[in-house]
């Protein structure tokens, strides 16, 4: 296999998608024949397209909300979407569960009969693989509002082509963020191969009129990832995508902490996607953003956790993020209800509603966070272009494996490990070990100082005991990890 950032032949997409319907029974369904496909999709209405409604979204300017949810058996997953969609929901997700993105069908299926001798899901997901198109098809009729897969999987194929064939129009992930924070041992360049085919899929349906939106995943391993590093693999996953025919992208970035920084975030999220899908000649590509609420580790206290999700709800509506995606009052207690997955949803829409008309007004600081990010993005994907020889799929595979590119704490052996982020004074994360990412010195200077600044007020060196108080923070109901005085 040759990777190369180059728009499948339909002749390749074809003679590969014969063993993608072969690695599962449900693959050989008659509804997937994509002639079947494409009027199926036809036939989905209006409001219940993802692509469709993102873009009235954004006229509007309006944040919509999306949960996060899915269990094993039809009934009760088409139950808890229901459910959601009354509390508030304005984008339905089927969160897929575990067994299914690593691809082990016959292990999600013991778990659908278990689950159904038990009377309750024992798996943590929606298995649209083993449910096959019809049941997928069913929980769409049973709604009236857009639905996505929303997953974890390297290899998401098979369940690409079930779920739009059933009238999903959004399939969320990549093949690097779909891989570096849910695998250890899968090749990049396999993953990004994977999802070129998922693209390409979306790209026959686009070539048939079919509108149909992809969303990279956006705040990656969840822990102190460095906006400029969430922002670049976003970025290349939109272009890879764009390069196979997708036309409607949604790039997503996860909570930090600091509401200025995570307002600059989301504005150079939008504007940098733009910037390159232009760049390199993709110019009808419909770009939105989302914005995750707090992906780290949640207060046991129910009330600090509807805190915490208030104030993602208010990051969110004033940085202008089409989308955003809820968390419950429950995130560190247990799988949520869907009743206390309602009350996320509610709380979440009575801030964005109050902060409907407002927008977080310009200042100094916003600029610089502004400007920060824009020059340490430039840094990392003209270093990528570079060792790819303008080939941007052969170029993101060398910068994982150089850690020019370098995710904070993910598990994957594809990622070097070597950068270390932790916070400043002021809650911005910064980086406080560079290992080899692709940064002028200049912009070492600004994240050391920005440290150390916080290492004279805690009376301190910089050291990664910054890093780890800074990971449990949050939970303890602080944004910063200050050392204990007295």
């Amino acid at each position: 296999m040759q990777l190369e950032n180059k728009k499948w032949s339909l002749e390749k997409f074809l003679e590969v998608r014969k063993d993608v319907l072969k690695t599962w029974p449900t693959g050989s369904d008659p509804l997937l024949d994509l002639d079947v496909a494409v009027e199926t999709l036809r036939k989905v209405p209006a409001h219940k397209n993802f692509a469709l409604k993102l873009i009235e979204a954004k006229k509007q300017n309006r944040t919509m909300l999306q949960p996060r949810a899915g269990v094993a058996l039809l009934s009760e997953h088409i139950e808890l979407m229901k459910h959601l969609e009354e509390a508030g929901a304005d984008f339905l997700p089927s969160t897929i569960d575990s067994y299914t993105r690593q691809n082990r069908y016959q292990e999600a299926e013991e778990g659908i009969k278990v689950s159904q001798q038990q009377g309750r899901s024992l798996l943590n997901g929606f298995p649209a693989v083993n449910h096959g198109v019809k049941a997928c098809m069913e929980v769409l009729a049973n709604v009236n509002v857009p639905l996505q897969a929303r997953h974890g999987t390297p290899d998401g194929r098979l369940l690409a082509e079930i779920t739009h064939a059933a009238g999903w129009t959004s399939n969320e992930g990549g093949g690097i963020s779909y891989n570096l924070p849910y695998a250890k041992n899968i090749s990049l360049a396999d993953s990004i191969y994977y999802w070129q085919y998922c693209d390409r899929l979306v790209g026959y349906y686009e070539d048939h009129g079919i509108s149909i939106n992809r969303e990279p995943f956006g705040p990656l391993t969840g822990t102190l990832v460095p906006p400029s590093i969430a922002i670049t693999i976003g970025i290349i996953e939109a272009l890879l995508a764009a390069e196979q025919g997708v036309r409607n992208i949604t790039v997503g970035y996860g909570q930090c902490g600091n509401m200025i920084q995570d307002v600059a975030a989301i504005h150079m999220l939008e504007e940098l996607t733009n910037e390159y899908l232009k760049k390199y000649g993709y110019k009808d590509v419909f770009v939105t953003t989302v914005f995750h609420q707090w992906m780290g580790g949640f207060p046991k206290d129910e009330a600090m956790a509807t805190g915490l999700i208030s104030m993602a709800s208010t990051v969110a509506q004033l940085a202008g993020a089409t989308k955003m995606i809820t968390k419950t009052p429950y995130e560190s207690i247990g799988v949520p209800t869907k009743e206390i997955n309602g009350v996320g949803i509610r709380a979440s829409k009575m801030v964005t509603r109050l902060l409907a008309e407002q927008r977080m007004p310009n200042s100094f600081k916003l600029e610089e966070e502004k400007t920060m990010i824009r020059k340490e993005v430039h840094c990392l994907l003209d270093k990528v272009y570079e060792l790819g020889h303008n080939d941007l799929a052969q170029g993101a595979v060398k910068a994982f494996e150089l850690g020019v590119i370098d995710v904070p704490f993910a598990p994957s052996k594809q990622n070097l490990n070597k950068v270390m982020p932790a916070r400043d004074n002021e809650g911005c994360v910064r980086i406080l070990e560079f290992g080899n990412l692709a940064f002028t010195e200049d912009i070492k200077a600004f994240h050391t100082m920005k440290l150390q600044e916080r290492a004279i007020a805690e009376g301190r060196p910089v050291t990664f005991q910054m890093t780890v108080d800074d990971i449990y923070a949050v939970s303890n109901g602080k944004l910063i990890g200050r050392p204990h005085k007295g």
